[in-house]
């Protein structure tokens, strides 16, 4: 496969992996959980992955998780909004989270 280019935007658009127990056993299926940009669209996450790890992307699908109200020293706060990205990769492929890019 022809290397894509790495631009950066494309780390502007995939933050961090989403490392859970569910997404570890979503790998089983080929599949890669991040954390993304909360304007990024499932064209824009298909091109950075495909960029920044040099693997084939066969499906993308996102989530937006809203913030949870919390309580700090007794006063209410909200935790941020944030989008995640379950990335599919080919037949064959797979990425290694835990080590950096």
């Amino acid at each position: 496969m022809a290397k894509a280019t790495v631009d950066v935007k494309h780390y502007d658009v995939v933050l961090a992996p989403h490392i859970t127990e569910k997404a570890t056993m979503m790998s089983e299926q080929n599949a890669v959980v991040f954390k993304v940009a909360n304007d990024a669209t499932k064209p824009q996450i298909k091109a950075a992955v495909e960029a920044l790890f040099s693997v084939k992307v066969t499906a993308v699908n996102t989530i937006v998780t809203k913030g949870k109200t919390k309580r700090w020293k007794g006063k209410p706060y909200t935790r941020s909004d944030f989008k995640k990205a379950i990335v599919t990769l080919a037949e064959g492929q797979s990425i290694d989270v835990t080590s950096g890019i």
